[in-house]
């Protein structure tokens, strides 16, 4: 597609920056393989384009949540090494060993279906161990850790399994200098001592997340599973702005207005009338809500781009629309409201509105609704050497998610 459609609205996805934004962490891993991380259909920016746009910027692992993820991105033609962690009890274990995905494996209940799933399939499991190293989620305790190395190292013995990885989580990598980061590599540097003293051999051995790749070198090891970082937002505010790791964030959600009409001074603004015209002003209509994923808790705070002005929702966010106070000026309907992007034009970004709806950034760009349709642009690599801001070339557009084809949650990994 060559020409910009005119969508109600649209969620654009810059995949040179994405490429570009693999290449820079890369860069930061110090020699680490590269997972990344497209759970949540990447964040909200759409699987399959963004699994295809990282690996060809360097990424040898792709990470998800679920077995269905992981199986989405094999059905898509997606090749490698992939990994996925959440399991539940009686979940595609036969599927995803067949399809030669590495499942992760944080109990002895996990151990023996993955088990039972290769002798049905025939196949050898690719397992990786989760570490529960103090995030206190997901993996085993310290405690249990004996029972499942030994398990998994019968299990090996016998052919059913390979340990592939070792792994574990940070619960406070995003907030510099926490004494819990310390005590979580200490706790995994003693089990990765024990497995390995019980024979296991992995091929990777990883913690870090995005927040441990930028900032805590230490942790990087074998492997570095990079998420909101990928797609160009910064994992703490704490740690600073995307740009302070060369980072570009890779959505910009924008909207055409719906109406532009004057109103007179003391006119009520959407439900319950939380916001009053102070004077005689113009409305603009923003018709995208929080069935499209804009937070309410952003209601009278979130920041809008329209006719080059900043403007602050005014009164409630409903399902479908919000409205803004124009102030007078007269921008004629289909005019562009950002809510957000990179900032070329000095449009907010996703921590701005994280900001106004007391959340994260992580949140904002994931809860983008499947009725917003995904706009990728620079599906090829064509222009990333060059200038990835260079206008917009609109290559696929995807209704909904972008998750089954190729025509087209904090923490970060784990």
């Amino acid at each position: 597609m060559n020409d910009k459609a005119p969508l109600r609205a649209r969620a654009e996805i810059d995949l040179a920056a994405l490429r570009a934004n693999v290449r820079t962490l890369l860069a930061r891993a110090g020699g680490a393989q590269l997972m990344a991380v497209v759970k949540s259909d990447a964040y909200g920016h759409g699987a399959v384009p963004c699994a295809r746009a990282a690996l060809e910027a360097g990424a040898t692992w792709l990470g998800t949540a679920t077995p269905q993820e992981a199986l989405a991105l094999r059905a898509a033609g997606l090749g490698g090494r992939i990994m996925c962690w959440l399991w539940t009890p009686g979940g595609p274990w036969r599927e995803a060993i067949e399809a030669d995905i590495d499942v992760s494996v944080s109990g002895t209940w996990a151990l023996r279906e993955a088990v039972d799933a290769a002798r049905a399939a025939g196949r050898t499991a690719r397992i990786q161990l989760k570490a529960d190293t103090g995030l206190g989620r997901n993996g085993c305790l310290p405690a249990d850790w004996p029972e499942l190395i030994a398990g998994a190292r019968s299990a090996e013995d016998a052919g059913d399994v390979r340990i592939t990885g070792l792994w574990s989580h940070f619960a406070c990598a995003d907030e510099p200098g926490h004494p819990s980061i310390a005590a979580q590599l200490n706790a995994f540097h003693d089990m990765l001592a024990y497995a390995e003293k019980a024979g296991v051999r992995p091929e990777v051995r990883h913690i870090a997340n995005s927040p441990a790749t930028l900032t805590v070198p230490e942790s990087h090891f074998d492997l570095v599973r990079t998420g909101i970082a990928v797609y160009g937002l910064s994992p703490s505010p704490e740690l600073g702005v995307p740009a302070d790791y060369g980072l570009r964030p890779v959505m910009t959600l924008a909207a055409s207005l719906a109406l532009v009409k004057q109103a007179p001074a003391g006119h009520g603004v959407s439900y319950g009338h939380h916001y009053t015209t102070p004077t005689g002003t113009t409305l603009g209509l923003v018709p995208v809500g929080y069935a499209d994923g804009i937070p309410r808790h952003a209601s009278g705070r979130g920041p809008v781009l329209v006719d080059g002005r900043i403007r602050t929702v005014a009164g409630r966010v409903a399902m479908d629309q919000f409205v803004v106070d124009l102030e007078g000026d007269r921008p004629g309907p289909g005019s562009e409201a950002v809510l957000f992007g990179p900032g070329d034009r000095g449009e907010p970004g996703a921590e701005d509105w994280a900001v106004a709806a007391g959340t994260i950034a992580y949140e904002i760009v994931t809860r983008i609704g499947a009725r917003v349709p995904r706009v990728h642009l620079h599906a090829t690599d064509a222009t990333d050497a060059t200038d990835v801001t260079a206008g917009p070339r609109y290559d696929t557009v995807v209704a909904g998610t972008g998750t089954g084809t190729g025509h087209e949650g904090n923490g970060t990994a784990g």
